[in-house]
């Protein structure tokens, strides 16, 4: 019996080391033929051999850093990727990628190269793969922006090499006083606890020692994890690396195979743009709904779509979250965490409760999606709540009105139910830090729409997220008392009757830009509405006012990487992607 394995296995190396010799590889630009003697012999200089040169060249597109929690483990997952190319014939090349850790640069200046470095990214990526002729390529990366900007990299690409995704995992949860802990609500939220005098300082420093323990992307369903579950969900990784953890041995064995796969891909011609189909996102937002996942995702989904030459109508995410039950809700919309859904069952279960919803869709195992999601199995009802689901819709929804005439985004799942409709006099920020201002020194009264504006794509620029008043208004015990509506956006650790991509933004003369204090809004989630009561003629009088005032306001950065992005950048109902002026 043993015999007859060993002579099975033998045969199937004897067939790959066959397709060596007749596989036309991309990185033969490189290292075939006498006028490329120059191109080897720096080849040669990395140490690799000569019998490499007849093997695919495949790079590890890394986000190693030692800033960014949710990246700090990966070079050691870069070792595992490289044994698994390694054992399949391919010679590695791993090669860095920036990352912005959006929880470190949440609340400053900083914050304002968030959602940019995406594009980045996507050009670093381009870059690497088109100017080193690479085979195929595998994407390590967590955290918010750095997964979606990779992918859009790996697959604007012309040639459409063979892609997969490893994402490096969720970290555990902390514990404090018996309880367990997370970055979101015990330190974001935490800071509101402090200044309403709830806990001591002592006690929040506590909880910044005990809330992130480990390695990883935040515990909850934030925009890092949800990105990690829709990218497993589309089929671009391995089952059961969105939810593995950081630190377990399941990610390095994950890492190891995705290594190994990636190598069969490049023979197998398995591109992006074979996986990425209609279909596959049309699964990835089924998925992203019946979780109650982060609004950035509707950003990002965009941007991956438009790259892959797909057209993705805002309008989807509703029309398929008024079908999709919402049976997940770990924070920041309830109590569990990533380690709790990876232990019920992953994103395999969750795809076998959603069975009905998803269409046929090929992934990087190469195995259909249906295929997978029949072979999944819930392991704990009360996390993945099929039986019972916490709502029949969707834990996302797009409002439209006078306010949003190109759509608004809320994550519905996150919003206590009285407070789905909200009726409310607007208090009116030209900035982030002038809403937080007036957030802690209480000038905030209940009943108040808190309007954001100027801190859109252009308006920024960059679109910051807005966890930090947010948060606060939490911790202060305001959720259920203010709304809160802007043209920037919120992080995937917001809750509450927050509203963001409000488009088009008021740098564009979107209506946002003509609110001014006392102004009545109308917040209506289940109808799908979002209203400023005011005459037709009135606003559009403030409308053509606004235009004047936009040719004159001074621009935000004048200089560098920001001043350019803000010329190119669309709304974020498109995606806020790039575009160059024609």
């Amino acid at each position: 019996m043993n015999k007859k394995r060993g002579r099975k296995k033998e045969t199937k190396v004897q067939k790959l080391q066959e397709s060596f010799s007749t596989k036309e590889f991309l990185s033969n630009q490189i290292k075939k033929g006498a006028i490329r003697a120059p191109h080897r012999a720096l080849l040669y200089a990395t140490g690799i051999s000569s019998s490499d040169l007849e093997k695919p060249f495949v790079g590890i597109a890394s986000a190693f850093s030692d800033i960014v929690p949710g990246h700090i483990h990966l070079r050691e997952l870069e070792r595992w990727i490289e044994r698994g190319i390694v054992e399949s014939g391919g010679v590695p090349f791993v090669f860095g990628i920036p990352g912005i850790c959006d929880g470190i640069a949440m609340g400053h200046s900083g914050m304002h190269y968030s959602l940019p470095s995406r594009e980045l990214i996507a050009d670093s990526i381009e870059s690497m793969i088109k100017a080193h002729c690479l085979d195929g390529i595998v994407l390590l990366t967590n955290c918010d922006k750095i997964t979606p900007g990779m992918i859009m990299g790996a697959v604007r690409v012309n040639v459409n090499i063979p892609t997969i995704v490893v994402t490096g995992g969720p970290m555990l949860a902390g514990f404090y006083k018996n309880k367990r802990r997370s970055l979101v609500r015990d330190t974001f939220e935490a800071v509101g606890l402090y200044e309403a005098g709830e806990i001591s300082q002592q006690e929040l420093q506590q909880l910044e020692c005990s809330s992130c323990p480990t390695a990883g992307s935040c515990q909850g369903l934030y925009t890092a994890n949800t990105m990690a579950c829709l990218v497993e969900a589309m089929g671009l990784s391995l089952p059961y690396c969105a939810t593995s953890l950081a630190v377990s041995s399941e990610k390095k064995r994950i890492a190891y195979e995705s290594g190994k796969r990636i190598v069969q891909m490049v023979y197998e011609n398995l591109s992006p743009l074979r996986i990425l189909s209609q279909n596959s996102f049309h699964n990835a937002i089924v998925v992203d709904l019946a979780m109650g996942g982060s609004t950035n995702t509707v950003l990002h989904l965009k941007a991956i779509a438009y790259e892959a030459g797909i057209r993705i109508d805002l309008k989807l995410f509703d029309e398929i979250s008024k079908m999709v039950p919402n049976i997940v809700r770990l924070e920041p919309a309830g109590d569990l965490y990533m380690e709790d859904l990876h232990r019920a069952g992953g994103i395999p279960a969750v795809l076998n409760v959603l069975q009905k919803f998803l269409k046929p869709n090929i992934t990087v195992s190469g195995k259909n999606v249906l295929d997978i999601a029949k072979q999944g199995k819930v392991e704990d009802e009360e996390v993945i709540r099929y039986k019972k689901p916490y709502s029949t819709e969707g834990g996302i929804a797009i409002l439209y009105g006078n306010l949003a005439p190109e759509g608004a985004v809320v994550k519905q799942s996150a919003v206590l139910p009285n407070m789905r409709k909200f009726i409310g006099p607007a208090v009116v920020f030209d900035s982030e830090q002038e809403a937080m201002n007036a957030i802690l020194n209480k000038k905030i009264k209940k009943g108040d729409i808190i309007v954001i504006r100027y801190e859109g794509p252009k308006g920024g620029p960059g679109m910051r997220e807005m966890l930090s008043p947010t948060s606060v208004i939490q911790g202060m015990g305001l959720a259920d008392k203010v709304a809160l509506i802007t043209d920037g956006r919120f992080s995937g650790g917001t809750r509450g009757p927050c509203i963001g991509h409000v488009s088009p933004e008021a740098a564009a003369g979107g209506p946002i830009g003509v609110i001014r204090d006392g102004d009545i809004i109308e917040i209506d989630i289940p109808n799908r509405k979002l209203n400023i009561r005011l005459t037709e003629t009135e606003l559009g009088a403030r409308l053509a006012k606004l235009q004047g005032e936009l040719l004159s306001r001074e621009k935000k950065f004048k200089t560098g990487w920001l001043a350019r992005y803000v010329d190119m950048v669309t709304s974020a109902s498109e995606g806020a992607v790039l575009k160059p002026k024609r």
